[in-house]
C-alpha cells in the first residue's frame, strides 16, 4: 500500500473512531496533510464523521479549495484545517470537534482547561481560547467559514496542541493522524475529570515539567489506543 492509501485509510478509521470514543457525533471532522504534497491537505466530503468511507476522502489546497471542483459538497469550516497546515509546517493532523466537556472550558475565563492526569500531560498548563468576536464581531454563528478566520484561529493556537473555541468547540493537532485522535479523546477526558475535580474543590494540575515527561512517554504509546480504538470501531460497523 503506498503511503497515500495509508493516510487515507487511517483517515476514514479516524473519523469513525472518533464517534465511537464519543468526540464527535453528526458533526466534526479530522484531517491529514498530503504525504506527497505538503502544500495540500485530505478531508473528508460534508457529512457524519461515523460513516466516512476511503471513498469520501477528498483532495485541498491550503486555502479550502478543493482539488476537484466538481467533487461533493465540502465542510463549511475546512479553513480551519487548510490555515493550521498553512500556520504549523509540525502539524500532519487536525481534529476539529463540540465534545461537550470541552465546550463548557470554552465559555469559563476563570477557569482555563489544564493538565489533570498522566493521559492528557500534553495539555499543558493554560488552553488558549479564540474568541471569534475578536476578529469577526458578535453576530456571527461562530463556524470558521473563512481564510481570514483560520488564520485567527491558528494564531490563537501558536504553538501549543489544543486551542478551545468559545461557545463553539476545540481543535486539536498532531504530528500524525494517530497523535491527534489520542490528544483528541484525552482532552474530552481531561475536561470531564477537571470538572469533576472542582466540584470537590482545588485540583493538583500537572506541572508543566510532569507534562512534559509524559507526553514522551504516552507518543510511545499511541498504537495501544489506536489499534484497540480501531478494533472497536470497525466491530461497530
Amino acid at each position: 500500500m503506498s503511503e497515500l492509501a495509508t493516510v487515507i485509510d487511517d483517515l476514514a478509521v479516524a473519523n469513525r473512531i472518533l464517534f465511537h470514543q464519543g468526540v464527535v457525533d453528526g458533526f466534526g471532522h479530522i484531517s491529514a496533510r498530503h504525504p506527497e504534497r505538503a502544500d495540500r491537505f485530505l478531508l473528508a466530503r460534508n457529512m457524519a464523521p461515523g460513516q466516512v468511507t476511503r471513498a469520501d476522502i477528498q483532495e485541498y489546497e491550503l486555502d479550502g479549495t478543493p482539488v476537484d471542483p466538481a467533487g461533493p459538497k465540502p465542510y463549511l469550516e475546512r479553513f480551519i484545517h487548510g490555515e493550521l497546515f498553512r500556520a504549523r509546517p509540525d502539524v500532519m493532523a487536525v481534529v476539529h470537534s463540540h465534545s461537550p466537556s470541552v465546550v463548557v472550558f470554552s465559555t469559563v475565563p476563570s477557569q482555563p482547561l489544564r493538565a489533570i492526569c498522566h493521559m492528557s500531560g500534553f495539555i499543558g498548563e493554560n488552553t488558549p481560547v479564540f474568541e471569534i468576536r475578536d476578529t469577526a464581531g458578535s453576530a456571527t454563528d461562530l463556524l470558521i467559514r473563512t481564510p481570514e478566520l483560520g488564520v485567527a484561529l491558528a494564531d490563537s493556537l501558536g504553538e501549543r496542541p489544543v486551542v478551545l473555541m468559545r461557545g463553539h468547540g476545540s481543535t486539536v493537532v498532531g504530528e500524525s493522524i494517530r497523535q491527534a485522535v489520542f490528544r483528541a479523546v484525552y482532552t474530552e477526558v481531561n475536561a470531564k475529570l477537571q470538572a469533576d475535580a472542582l466540584r470537590l474543590g482545588s485540583p493538583v494540575y500537572l506541572t508543566a515539567e510532569e507534562g512534559a515527561a509524559i507526553t514522551v512517554t504516552n507518543n510511545g504509546q499511541l498504537d495501544r489506543a489506536w489499534n484497540l480504538w480501531r478494533e472497536l470501531a470497525e466491530a461497530a460497523a
